[in-house]
C-alpha cells in the first residue's frame, strides 16, 4: 500500500531537524509548569491503576519519555522518524525506543497501561484521525489512561523553516470539542481538560486532554 504523502513529509522533516530539535527543547519541561502538572497527573493515574507498560506515541528525542520514567513509569517510545529514535537512544540509553507509526502500533490489544500522544496527533489529517484514535483504544487496556497535548485552533500551519532548517511540514491545530468526541467514539471517557493561553513563542492556546479507556 502506498504511504500517504503527509506521512512521508512528516518523517522527512523530523529526520532533518532531529539533532537541533532535541537541543532546542531539552529544557522545555523546566519552563512549563502546565506540562509537568499534566504529566504528573497522568503518571499518578497509571500507577493507581496498577502500573504497566506506557507508550509515548510520537516520542521524538525522548524528552517526555525520560520524564515519565523519572516519575516511576515503564515507558517505551515510538516515533516515525528514524533520526529522532537514534537521538533518543543515544541520549537515553536506559530506555527503549522503536521506529513505528501511530497508525499501526507495535503493541497487542490492551497491552498498554497508558498512552501519551504529546503534540503528535497534529500531523494526522482530519479524515484519518478517527482511525488513529481507534488504534489508541486498541492498544490501551480498560482503565488505562490516555493523555493528549495539542495546539488549539482550526488552521493547517505550513512550516517551511523550523529548528534552524528548511523543511516542508504541515501541522494541524485541533478543536478540543472534536478531539473529545473522537475519544468518546473510540471508547474513552474524558477525565480532565486543561487549556492554557499562549506563552511566547507559542502562537495559539495549548490543550491537554486526559481520558480513560472504558471496558
Amino acid at each position: 500500500m502506498t504511504e500517504p504523502d503527509d506521512v512521508t513529509e512528516t518523517r522527512t522533516a523530523y529526520d532533518i531537524v532531529a539533532e537541533d530539535y532535541a537541543e532546542l527543547l531539552r529544557d522545555e519541561l523546566a519552563r512549563s509548569e502546565y506540562d509537568r502538572a499534566m504529566l504528573g497527573v497522568f503518571a499518578e493515574r497509571v500507577v493507581r491503576a496498577g502500573g504497566g507498560l506506557v507508550g509515548d506515541l510520537g516520542c521524538g528525542p525522548g524528552r517526555i519519555a525520560v520524564h515519565l520514567a523519572g516519575l516511576g513509569l515503564d515507558v517505551v517510545g515510538i516515533d516515525l522518524s528514524p533520526q529522532m529514535v537514534e537521538v533518543a537512544r543515544r541520549d537515553h540509553p536506559d530506555l527503549r525506543f522503536e521506529v513505528g507509526s501511530m497508525a499501526a502500533l507495535p503493541f497487542g490489544d490492551g497491552e498498554l497501561a497508558g498512552a501519551l500522544a504529546w503534540y503528535s496527533i497534529i500531523h494526522t489529517p482530519d479524515e484519518r484521525q478517527d482511525a488513529l484514535f481507534a488504534e489508541f483504544a486498541r492498544v490501551t487496556r480498560p482503565g488505562g489512561a490516555l493523555l493528549l497535548a495539542f495546539q488549539v485552533g482550526a488552521e493547517v500551519v505550513h512550516l517551511t523553516h523550523a529548528y534552524g532548517h528548511d523543511i516542508d511540514l504541515r501541522t494541524r491545530r485541533q478543536d478540543p470539542g472534536r478531539v473529545k468526541q473522537r475519544l468518546a467514539d473510540a471508547g474513552f471517557a474524558e477525565a480532565a481538560e486543561l487549556i492554557t493561553q499562549p506563552v511566547p513563542p507559542q502562537k495559539s492556546p495549548q490543550a491537554y486532554v486526559l481520558a480513560i479507556r472504558q471496558i
